[in-house]
């Protein structure tokens, strides 16, 4: 997480988002070289940080522009004012003090800029913000690792030459740019909430910082529903956190977790944040319709109390104001719940031919769940062992063959 800040940082001051990248990348390979001889500084952060804009410094003082344009000389004496207290705070030992909100929020802007293309806006911000490799955010789109790669590469390139102001937009343009930046922010915060490759079944480093950033955006726009939807979808998402893990962190899925384990206080925010949405007046966008869901879950002590035909209902309006092979997929877990598993496996099958769901592990992990409560365990091993063969995530993969093997004790 302190690339991304570190990037943004050097982003304001460089106004070039690849070779704020590439700097920042310098910098930690500096740390890596040097931290095992001298040792860890006391303020890791700061010492980054530091390192990362001497190095942009240095690029602008051996720019020939500077040479030639005179605006752009100003800029370096203005960058080297600034880092005069940064460089006497290194020398005092102190820590280091930076505008890091605001710069990660223009970071977030820039990257979903409308030069770029939507998938491009996505994939550059969950690179640069979330720290995600480029076969992460493939399997978080659905779409081949090239693919991915090639719009990263293109989006700093069309960046760069467009010369992208580094800043937050402001009255209607920053209404049109905000559904790329929720969905940017949502993708981050999915990708802590269930990593898609790696040991650990979460990353909450990333919920956090899609958490924080949702909220900033409800400040920046207050009047905007879906902002406030978000926010309250993650709220209630991430109130779960603790209980999602059992002691070895291994997964614990939610009809099974404890429910005091949940975080009250971020339940509470997700309800005051969606009520927020519903008094702006106006249909649910997609973002507080999946809160509303979430909310039906909180709201009930237990997993028996739960209001399934009312998510199973609000599925249905999601699948009409944003249709989507996934959201049909968590429609049949819903129908499944409130009107039995036959019911739900009948929509899971009408998916099996969707291009787009073809390696996505949860089809066959949905399907083989509802195959087991019908009693057609043979079935449901060889799915839940398919879910296990294409997951990235180890503890997944884990509680998906333990499921396979439960499968053979079953008639």
């Amino acid at each position: 997480m302190e690339s991304a800040r570190i990037i943004a940082s050097l982003a304001r001051m460089l106004r070039d988002v690849g070779v704020a990248e590439e700097l920042a990348q310098d910098a930690l390979v500096t740390a890596l070289e040097q931290w095992p001889r001298t040792g860890v500084p006391d303020n890791p952060a700061a010492w980054l940080m530091t390192a990362a804009k001497n190095r942009a410094l240095d690029k602008l003082r051996r720019s020939r522009m500077l040479e030639r344009k005179h605006e752009e000389l100003g800029h370096e004496l203005e960058l080297q004012q600034q880092m005069a207290p940064v460089e006497a705070d290194i020398r005092l030992g102190g820590d280091l003090v930076d505008n890091i909100d605001d710069d990660l929020l223009r970071l977030v802007f820039i990257a979903c800029h409308p030069v770029l293309s939507p998938e491009a806006r996505v994939a550059l911000t969950l690179r640069l913000l979330g720290g995600l490799t480029t076969d992460e955010i493939a399997r978080a789109f659905l779409v081949p690792e090239p693919t991915v790669a090639q719009r990263i590469v293109r989006a700093k390139r069309t960046l760069t030459e467009a010369r992208v102001p580094f800043e937050v937009p402001r009255g209607p343009e920053l209404a049109a740019r905000i559904a790329s930046v929720l969905g940017v922010v949502y993708l981050i915060f999915n990708e802590g909430y269930s990593a898609t490759a790696g040991d650990d079944w979460m990353r909450p480093a990333l919920c956090d910082e899609a958490l924080r950033l949702g909220r900033i955006l409800a400040e920046l726009a207050p009047q905007e529903a879906e902002v406030h939807g978000l926010v309250a979808l993650m709220e209630i998402q991430a109130s779960r956190s603790r209980a999602r893990t059992g002691p070895a962190g291994e997964p614990v899925l939610l009809l099974e977790q404890n429910r005091a384990r949940w975080d009250r206080l971020l339940i509470r925010r997700g309800f005051a944040a969606l009520q927020r949405a519903e008094e702006l007046g106006g249909a649910l966008g997609p973002y507080a319709l999946q809160a509303a869901i979430a909310a039906c879950h909180a709201r009930a002590l237990t997993a028996e109390a739960t209001d399934w035909q009312r998510i199973a209902a609000l599925y249905d309006a999601l699948a009409q104001l944003a249709p989507s092979p996934v959201v049909e997929l968590n429609r049949a877990v819903a129908l499944a719940m409130a009107f039995g598993p036959a019911a739900g496996l009948e929509l899971a099958d009408q998916l099996l031919s969707e291009p787009a769901l073809k390696t996505y592990h949860l089809l066959p992990a949905v399907r083989a769940d509802l195959l087991a409560k019908l009693g057609r365990t043979a079935e449901a091993r060889v799915e839940f062992e398919r879910a296990a063969s294409l997951t990235r995530n180890m503890r997944e993969r884990e509680l998906l063959l333990s499921r396979a093997q439960a499968c053979l004790q079953g008639p």
